[in-house]
């Protein structure tokens, strides 16, 4: 029985981005031994699309791009031009790392949401 999923975001500064996700967006984490964290995330979906193998995304979704955003401006987090997509209206996040996740507020009907 399949109980959950594992996301594993590669960075060039795993510290740096494990401070972000603890201390920038509050998730809740536990230590699996000498400071490895492994993040609780938001209820989360999961979509095929056509491409390569062996390349994967992680976006984070909210109700409120703009809102959002705005909540990540006031922390000194920096986000990407918006554009807007059939899909929904997207952005990135800068990771201290160097590295960028997705955020979008979908326009798509939302399976976690039933």
């Amino acid at each position: 029985m399949i109980v959950g999923a594992h996301v594993i975001v590669y960075s060039k500064n795993p510290e740096a981005d494990r401070a972000f996700f603890r201390d920038v967006l509050k998730l809740s984490s536990v230590d699996a031994g000498q400071g490895w964290l492994i993040f609780a995330l938001p209820p989360a979906e999961a979509a095929f699309h056509p491409g390569e193998n062996d390349r994967h995304e992680m976006y984070f979704m909210c109700d409120d791009l703009m809102a959002t955003i705005e909540s990540l401006k006031d922390k000194q987090v920096k986000c990407g031009a918006v554009k807007e997509e059939r899909w929904g209206s997207l952005t990135t996040i800068a990771l201290p790392g160097g590295g960028k996740i997705g955020l979008y507020q979908p326009k798509h009907p939302m399976a976690i949401r039933g």
